[in-house]
């Protein structure tokens, strides 16, 4: 919901980085895995309660993300950049609630339950992008230039962003937090069922 709002405001930056990169030879695959790996650092720290680094983390993996983009539209965009990309990010989203999990056994179940929703909405925006093709349907490009066709929801990126940077700042409302976010994410995944379906 809030994609566009944040691409409007950090692309200008992100452009020009990316630029720099481009020029220097980088590779857009190379920072989506670079992005992960980092990103996979969560785990071990918010296993260990150390919520401040692994917020920091958190940014910096956002942050390589947003670059992989930026130089690919330098470079070239390609169909498996955006693939690769894509499961880059779903691999890192996927992580943090396995690491609050292993912080403390009464954050299982809604660490579990955020992990089936994240399942759902995850299945709603990649069949929404597999419709879309077959439809001819083009992206309105809101959400940036991409290689596949992105679906708006209640629950984008940025929405996910901020839920793990309050989970990292209220590690005791957790699961308070993460029941929240669960419920947003299934109303997404339903939203675009009916939405598809119109």
């Amino acid at each position: 919901m809030l994609d566009p709002l944040l691409r409007r405001w950090i692309d200008p930056s992100l452009t020009r980085a990316g630029a720099w990169l481009a020029r220097r030879n980088m590779s857009a695959n190379a920072f989506s895995l670079a992005g992960l790996a980092v990103g996979l650092t969560t785990v071990p720290l918010l296993a260990l309660g150390r919520y401040e680094m692994a917020l920091l983390v958190i940014l910096l993996n956002r942050l390589i993300d947003g670059l992989d983009g930026a130089i690919a539209r330098h470079k070239g965009t390609t169909s498996f950049g955006g693939y690769l990309d894509i499961m880059c990010d779903m691999g890192f989203y996927a992580a943090v609630p396995i690491g609050f999990a292993l912080a403390r056994p009464d954050n299982a179940l809604w660490a579990a339950l955020l992990l089936a929703s994240f399942v759902c909405t995850a299945s709603s925006f990649l069949g929404r992008a597999v419709l879309a093709v077959q439809r001819g349907e083009p992206d309105d490009g809101a959400r940036g230039s991409k290689s596949f066709f992105h679906a708006a929801g209640i629950v984008e990126g940025t929405e996910t962003i901020i839920a793990f940077v309050l989970f990292c700042l209220f590690p005791a409302a957790f699961p308070w937090l993460a029941g929240i976010f669960a419920i947003l994410c299934f109303w997404t995944a339903v939203a675009r069922v009916i939405e598809v379906k119109r």
